[in-house]
């Protein structure tokens, strides 16, 4: 089974395939959720999708890392991550 990646511009054209939008309009309503769901990350507020996943925000704090390379010990700086947990109606179909 040949896999790929799903692009904005294969879900403008599934939501233009099913729901008979323009495929301008389906573009434009694309970049809109991704939009509203980067700016809900910045904010550091989590984003909830019923019966998908939850996406989050996380803090790491500083540590302590080693290079691989050189074996150099160097400190790795605090940073946020997006972290997402699927829900268990998704784990469950990917696992049947």
């Amino acid at each position: 089974m040949k896999r790929s990646n799903l692009t904005r511009k294969d879900l403008a054209r599934i939501i233009n395939e099913d729901l008979g939008f323009s495929q301008r309009s389906s573009s434009d309503l694309v970049d809109e959720v991704f939009s509203c769901l980067r700016d809900t990350l910045l904010e550091e507020e989590a984003i909830k999708l019923v019966q998908f996943g939850t996406f989050t925000v996380r803090q790491k704090l500083p540590r302590v890392g080693r290079n691989p390379r050189t074996g150099e010990t160097m400190e790795i700086a605090k940073r946020s991550m997006v972290t997402f947990k699927a829900s268990r109606k998704l784990r469950d179909k990917i696992n049947t």
